[in-house]
């Protein structure tokens, strides 16, 4: 589904336009989608690479590709890591990011006698709230704050941009680069990135921003907690807008499902009952998605006033996309197949709106190939059109000549 808001003022003569990403969160079934996308979008607007754009914004899951795109890491690249392919130049194992939190377990056990010795003393000075159960309420503090240890996205992440012609240093990358958290103390957003922020590891700032509460625990950064960004706003899309962007491309993966807008579905409804059937997992999604809708939604005609120089670009699933919907968002067993899924119906939804897009795009000196989207091709057909580098070498080579383009180009 793509939505376009078209820029209402002229931007300055004689100055190419300044072209941003941002992208959402939504655990690994998200990143998944947005990969595909991602690609979709690469080969179909003449005149864009999605990693040698001005400005990157990234939340959540979509932080580790916003910073990738960033350190100049091709979509197909990421997309090799992230599938596991033979000549992939990191081998992706998700089983990383779903260790124990061994440290956390410990700390929270190491707790128990002071936390006894607290109950104990209260029921003693307070006898009659024990009936009240106000007492047990300390024994909340046993519980651990995350599940799984996110250590390992840090270390992760701090290896991939190690290599040759990459930085993890937001002040040593040739984009702006935004990386949102919320701050726990306070529950405001806080953008990486920025001046008086830039000194923190791009990899510890995609740590903090993944960091979503109950899976992870909150991430220490100089003394402060953070947890993940997407707790504030979906899409933080403003933060590239007033980075200068004239042109933002938007990719959200989450939005809520819509059985009416199914032709699968029954007239009477009846298949509607999957949705309770799902139990509480699923019905948490719908409302988690249907929030995170009504913000998005709320935020898009906010920046239509607030921007009324830049032009969005937003791409999100359909709303009668079942398989996006009811697929475990953590699921990482069928993404080849998700992927493939989400570049095929991208490109399709890029195909039926051309009319719509030529005009729209050429306000910011870009195309639409309509003849590539008019050919059937697979998510992996497109990667494999992209030249695979298998030494950091040639990683290196690539992101110079990208450089050299960049500057004939301007």
């Amino acid at each position: 589904m793509l939505k376009l808001t078209p820029a209402t003022h002229a931007r300055p003569p004689n100055r190419p336009p300044t072209i941003g990403l941002a992208i959402a969160g939504g655990g690994p079934l998200g990143a998944i989608y947005e990969l595909g996308a991602l690609q979709a979008l690469e080969e179909a607007i003449d005149g864009v690479r999605m990693h040698d754009l001005d400005v990157y914004v990234g939340v959540s899951s979509g932080s580790f590709l916003s910073a990738s795109l960033a350190n100049r890491i091709t979509t197909a690249q990421m997309s090799r890591i992230f599938m596991s392919a033979p000549e992939a130049e990191f081998q992706f194992q998700p089983d990383l990011f779903l260790r124990p939190a061994v440290r956390e377990y410990f700390n929270r056990a190491m707790s128990v006698p002071g936390v006894v010795l607290d109950i104990l003393t209260e029921v003693m000075r307070h006898p009659e709230r024990i009936a009240h159960l106000e007492s047990i309420e300390s024994l909340s503090r046993l519980i651990p704050t995350g599940i799984f240890d996110n250590h390992s996205i840090d270390r992760f992440i701090a290896g991939v941009l190690s290599q040759p012609g990459r930085s993890n240093d937001f002040r040593h990358i040739g984009a702006v680069l935004r990386i949102v958290a919320v701050d726990l103390e306070t529950g405001q957003a806080v953008r990486f990135g920025e001046p008086g922020l830039d000194h923190v590891p791009i990899s510890s700032a995609v740590q903090a921003s993944a960091a979503l509460p109950g899976l992870y625990p909150p991430v220490e950064i100089d003394g402060h907690y953070y947890v993940d960004g997407a707790l504030r706003r979906t899409l933080h899309a403003s933060v590239a807008l007033r980075a200068g962007a004239d042109l933002l491309i938007g990719i959200n993966p989450l939005v809520p499902y819509d059985a009416e807008l199914d032709p699968t579905v029954p007239p009477d409804g009846r298949s509607s009952s999957r949705m309770i059937k799902g139990g509480l997992p699923v019905v948490l999604s719908q409302t988690f998605r249907s929030l995170i809708q009504s913000r998005m939604q709320v935020g898009m005609a906010k920046y239509q006033v607030d921007f009324p120089a830049a032009g969005i670009l937003l791409v999100e699933p359909n709303r009668n996309d079942e398989r996006m919907f009811f697929t475990n968002v953590f699921s990482y067993s069928s993404r080849n197949e998700l992927a493939d899924h989400a570049y095929r119906t991208t490109r399709a939804e890029l195909l039926a709106r051309a009319d719509e897009l030529e005009p729209f795009l050429e306000t910011f000196e870009l195309g639409l190939n309509r003849r590539l989207l008019e050919t059937e091709r697979s998510f992996v057909d497109s990667m494999n059109a992209e030249k695979s580098y298998l030494a950091p070498t040639g990683n290196s080579l690539a992101r110079s000549l990208d450089l050299l383009e960049r500057i004939l180009r301007n």
